[in-house]
């Protein structure tokens, strides 16, 4: 297996595996949803603001994983995992989590300080992700779900609490994705 972080000869083939991803595990409408989100994100987002790292097999796309900046009134820099997805046929292989651990390597490598998500705590917890209150990592939106909010300290540092307000991309902007 291969990683990547070069996104634009790719971006349309990595959109529709999210879209395709979060169809079969979640139904149509959240497929739609996902896939445009991750179109949007690699579209619109500066690229500084951006990471987004694949996983290939034999030339085929079989991960993709996006971290986004989050901003908050601290002079620590954060990144928000998400959207991920691994090819249907794929999943149960570890590809995701290793797909992660190298996105995380690399956000250490450029001295980010902390990494966030918001997903299943049993998934996440496999590669380093612990619950945090919204108190030590504010959310730039209600949570629907708090017990699926997530970080790791990438740093030597403990994960002590960032000082809100929390500013999110444009395109996790939307309270439905929260």
């Amino acid at each position: 297996m291969d990683f990547s972080s070069n996104l634009r000869p790719h971006s349309e083939t990595i959109a529709a595996m999210f879209k395709a991803t979060f169809t079969a595990s979640e139904g149509a409408e959240e497929g739609t949803l996902i896939g445009d989100l991750a179109r949007r994100l690699m579209a619109e987002t500066p690229p500084d603001a951006l990471r987004v790292f694949t996983a290939w097999d034999g030339g085929a796309l079989v991960g993709a994983i996006l971290f986004t900046r989050l901003v908050f009134d601290d002079p620590r820099t954060a990144f928000m995992l998400a959207p991920v997805a691994v090819a249907t046929d794929r999943q149960g292989e570890g590809i995701g989590q290793a797909l992660i651990t190298h996105g995380l390597d690399l956000l250490r490598s450029e001295g980010v300080d902390i990494a966030v998500t918001y997903g299943d705590p049993a998934f996440y917890r496999r590669v380093g992700f612990v619950p945090v209150a919204e108190g030590t990592i504010p959310a730039p939106h209600s949570l629907q779900h708090p017990e699926g909010w997530l970080g790791q300290s990438l740093q030597e540092a403990p994960l002590t609490p960032l000082k809100a307000p929390a500013s999110c991309v444009a395109g996790f902007d939307d309270p439905r994705l929260w």
